[in-house]
């Protein structure tokens, strides 16, 4: 699995950053979907 959320965050990043979106929002649920998220938006 991933060592972290922040991990986990970086993966779905690099998956999501190949689709292209176009203006892309992220929204995080709270209780560990915070930091996934932020590494998200970091690279979107």
């Amino acid at each position: 699995m991933f060592r972290d959320r922040q991990e986990a965050g970086q993966k779905l990043a690099a998956e999501l950053a190949t689709l292209d979106l176009r203006d892309p929002v992220v929204l995080a649920l709270p209780r560990g979907g915070v930091p996934v998220a932020a590494e998200v938006a970091k690279v979107l």
